[in-house]
Order: structure tokens, then sequence, then C-alpha cells
């Protein structure tokens, strides 16, 4: 299997497709061409669903792109509550038979159900967002180093409370919601060892809510709070949205996740209170990922993002961030040493 990284490669739906998809969840779809061959990129969004002002949204994000470069057909199609893996396949398995090529699943939920779409359909590309598990020819395991963003966030944490307390997050209790955890705590501990760092999880499993409930978002972040953090960085998709109204509500700093939540019109009403974000570039890997397709050359295998490449980040859109010079001069060297080796961020 190829092997690729970032470094090196740098219209309504007919009746017929709407009857198909509609058992697999809300689907709408966009371009004006029918015909098969015009068919393109097409996802299956991960819990919270569009509009959850984070991940799937920024997956959104990169089938607009390709959308309007292409000019090809698009789809896009919602989770529905208490879904199995076996729904899950069937909703890539019937976007595959349409036509759509490539067929991204939006999440590591969909590891199973990739892994036996792309068995199905050996002639068309399947992606999958956060996950590295899947160890078929035609499918890309799109992966970020989160953790390096999130040391990153842990630099501005560090740096900005006065509180000398801050708090963490995270949706669900798994690995990939370590990574964001270990490299924060790294980044606030390598900065200002004083500085305590509150951790907490909302709970144990996706299905539980942890990262579509705001309320309890919310709920976490106001005890955190309520032990002096005056910074709190959530790695919980949707429920970030209520660590992030805590954060206003209580006038002290937020950091977002994925996205940069600074600039979401969801969010506008809270912005003042969103420090920075520590952003990984979903919608560049999805986008890059139809990209391929279209130019004959499928990515395959593992394709990471990370610092040195680009795709993970911390925004600048918060003027009081992008104007602290120290800040922002702690935040470069430390970025540099993450790129050069010299700092070695843990991902648990």
């Amino acid at each position: 299997m190829r092997r690729i990284s970032r470094i090196t490669v740098a219209g309504a739906a007919t009746a017929s497709l709407a009857l198909a998809l509609s058992a697999c969840g809300n689907t709408s779809t966009s371009g004006s061409s029918e015909s098969k061959g015009d068919k393109g990129l097409a996802i299956a969004y991960d819990v919270g669903g569009k509009g959850d002002q984070s991940f799937n949204d920024a997956a959104y994000a990169g089938l607009e792109k390709a959308q309007k470069e292409f000019g090809y057909k698009t789809a896009d199609l919602e989770p529905t509550e208490g879904e199995t893996d076996a729904d899950k396949e069937q909703r890539l398995v019937s976007l595959a038979k349409q036509g759509y090529n490539p067929v991204v699943g939006v999440g590591y939920a969909y590891a199973s159900a990739v892994k036996g779409a792309a068995e199905k359909f050996p002639d068309t590309t399947f992606g999958i967002v956060d996950d590295a598990t899947i160890n078929t020819k035609n499918v890309a395991d799109l992966v970020f180093n989160e953790e390096q963003a999130s040391y990153l966030a842990g630099v501005a944490a560090a740096k900005s409370t006065k509180s000398k307390v801050v708090g963490f997050v995270g949706g669900v209790d798994i690995p990939l919601i370590h990574k964001f955890q270990a490299g924060f705590a790294q980044g606030v501990k390598d900065t200002e060892p004083k500085v305590k760092v509150l951790s907490q999880y909302l709970t144990q499993t996706a299905e539980e809510g942890g990262f579509a409930s705001p309320d309890k978002g919310k709920t976490a972040a106001e005890g955190q709070i309520e032990k002096k953090a005056d910074v709190v960085y959530a790695a919980a998709g949707l429920s970030g949205q209520g660590v992030i109204e805590a954060a206003a509500a209580k006038k002290v700093w937020a950091i977002g996740v994925d996205s940069d939540q600074y600039q979401q019109e969801a969010l506008a009403k809270y912005k003042d209170s969103i420090l920075t974000s520590a952003m990984k570039d979903v919608a560049q890997a999805v986008y890059s990922l139809a990209k391929s397709v279209k130019d004959g050359k499928p990515e395959t295998g593992i394709v990471r993002g990370d610092l040195k490449t680009g795709e993970v980040s911390l925004s600048n859109s918060n003027p009081k961030f992008a104007d602290n010079a120290e800040l922002q001069e702690a935040i470069k060297t430390a970025k540099e040493k993450i790129i050069s080796g010299e700092i070695k961020v843990k991902s648990s």
C-alpha cells in the first residue's frame, strides 16, 4: 500500500437517490449533473452532525470547496440516533452504489463501516477521518497530530491564566481525546510548571452524548471555573459550545477546537471569550482526497497532518491573542521546537 504524507502530496437529487439514501439518514446534495461520471465527493457525518461548528462542519467545508472547484455533484449524510455499524456501512454502500467517489466517513466510529464498504466496492476510494487502523488498498486514513496543536493551546493557556488554574474538557474518554489532553497538559507544564490543570471527560462512550451535549459541556466548564480555572480548553465536538458559553458567562477564556471557533457564526455572541482554537484542517484533508481522486492518483494508506504540514495549528482571529507579542513569541518558539524534534509531544 502507498503511504502518502501531506508533505509530499501537498442540484437536487433524483427521487431514486433520495429514496435510497433516506433509509440511511438525512442527506443533502449539490451540483447540477445527474450522470454517474459526474458524481464526486460524498461524506457521512459523525455524532453531532452538520452544524456542530467544529469537526463535522470542517468536513463539509472541504466538500464545498471540492464541489465548487470540480463542478460535480456531492452528497452529505447525517447520522441517526442509536445507529449500528451495519447502519453506517449501509450508508456508505448506498453512496458508493450511486457512483460517488471518494466516500468519506467523518470520525473513528466509521472504521468498521469503511472497511466493509471498501471491500464491497474496490474501485471506489474511501476515506476515514481520525482512524489509522484500516489496512485496505482503496482507503485513505486521514489522521492528525492533534497533540501538537493542543501543546500550543497549553502554552497559550499557561501564558494567559491569572489564577494559575486552567481546565480541559474532553467529550468522550477515548484514546483520540487523550491526545488533546496530553498535549495540552504538557504545553501548560512546560511553560508554567506551577499552573494546575483540571481535566474532565463528559462520558465514557459517544453513545452517551459526550460529543453532542452542550449542556454537559456547560456544566463541566462551570465546575472547573468554580475551582478557579480561568482558561478552559474543550475537545468535545458540539458539547464544546456549552464550554464556550460557560466561559463567556463567567468572563474567562475558552479555547476552541478543530475549527476556528472565533469565526463561527453560531458562536458570534461568545467570540470575545474565545482566546484561540487548536485547529486541525479536516477541510483540507477531505478536499485533498477528493482532488487526488479527480487527478487519477487516489491517496491511500495513512495520510497525516501535523504542524510541519500546516494542517494542525492555532488560530489568530482574536486580536487580543494575535497582538500579544509575548504570547506569540512563546508559541512561535514552541512550534519551532516541536517541528525540529527538540520537543517531543506526548499523545497519551
